[in-house]
């Protein structure tokens, strides 16, 4: 019997996605609100190096007398455009997130353990939403834009554990390796956060503002950028340490390629960054590294979900009404 996701619309398909949600369309949405939260983290910094962090001068609305993009005698056109165009996007993450929670709501039986981590999403995202006021109260002093992106890091990390435990069972969680090395994938991640926040730093010392009249940090940018620097090596001997522990130990394949996974696009990223460094810090360079830096964390999350697992549910596979049906 077909189920009513496979129905031929491909509209039908999508709001029958959440509305009548498998296992399968669960995951899919928590894989897009991943998408999603990375994506406008990656989007915030391509506001800072073309220097429209200060677009729309002022917060909720655009210009002081407008929600909309309206000539202003202080700020360009485009970078108004580019600020009000990131804003926008604050909507589709939202809306992403909500549907999470729809999807969650519409399981049959619900799961308790996934609604918090899909309620963490609209509520975190609205904190967001606040925090970018501040972040243009401030005009881009560099604390509240870092932490504009560690916000980010905080909601992505809880948006793949909505992607990892969707999969799951609710039983209790039981490692599939060595209990050593579950703990040496929490120092690796801890490891990782350690280095976004030292990024942080660095971007908030080096020359891309996000405008002329932004703040920043009083400190030496050789001596961050080197600290940062140091982070890496760190984070990539872990990162092979585990890697080669998990090989010898024979361990399950999923963990070996995500260890794999995430050492190939560290070495990526560590490549864009010493680019960037001779190059004297382009733009371009800085987005894409801000974007591998995102790719770095979602592949530090995958490692530590793949440790373990959970009790596979007895209710039929999908946890929804419609599945159901299809298995009478």
């Amino acid at each position: 019997m077909k189920l009513p996701t496979d129905h031929a619309n491909p509209l039908v398909r999508l709001l029958l996605s959440f509305w009548a949600p498998t296992t399968r369309t669960m995951r899919g949405w928590a894989m897009a609100s991943v998408v999603v939260n990375a994506g406008i983290a990656v989007t915030g910094a391509g506001v800072r190096v073309t220097g429209s962090g200060l677009g729309c001068p002022t917060w909720p609305k655009c210009t002081p007398d407008s929600f909309l993009p309206a000539p202003h005698p202080e700020v360009s056109m485009i970078s108004m455009f580019v600020e009000f165009g990131n804003r926008l996007l604050t909507f589709l993450v939202l809306a992403v997130g909500a549907v999470c929670v729809l999807a969650v709501l519409r399981m049959a039986p619900r799961r308790r353990s996934l609604l918090w981590l899909a309620a963490l999403q609209p509520v975190g995202i609205v904190a967001q939403a606040l925090w970018g006021g501040l972040v243009v109260s401030t005009m881009l002093n560099p604390f509240t834009v870092g932490m504009h992106f560690l916000i980010s890091t905080g909601l992505i990390a809880a948006c793949w554990m909505l992607y990892a435990r969707s999969g799951e069972g609710d039983g209790p969680a039981r490692r599939v390796v060595h209990r050593d090395l579950r703990r040496l994938g929490y120092a690796l991640l801890a490891a990782v956060f350690a280095l976004l926040v030292a990024g942080v730093v660095v971007s908030g010392t080096g020359p891309h503002s996000g405008d002329v009249m932004a703040s920043r940090f009083d400190l030496d940018i050789e001596a961050v950028a080197r600290l940062h620097a140091d982070i890496v090596y760190i984070v990539v001997g872990l990162t092979f340490a585990l890697l080669l522990a998990l090989h010898v130990s024979k361990a399950p394949r999923p963990a070996r390629r995500a260890a794999l996974a995430l050492l190939g696009v560290e070495l990526a990223q560590g490549v864009i960054g010493y680019t960037q460094y001779f190059l004297a810090v382009p733009a371009v360079l800085v987005l894409l590294h801000v974007l591998g830096s995102t790719v770095v964390w979602i592949a530090a999350l995958r490692v530590v979900t793949s440790l373990r697992e959970r009790t596979p549910e007895t209710v039929p596979a999908g946890h929804s009404p419609a599945e159901a049906a299809a298995a009478v």
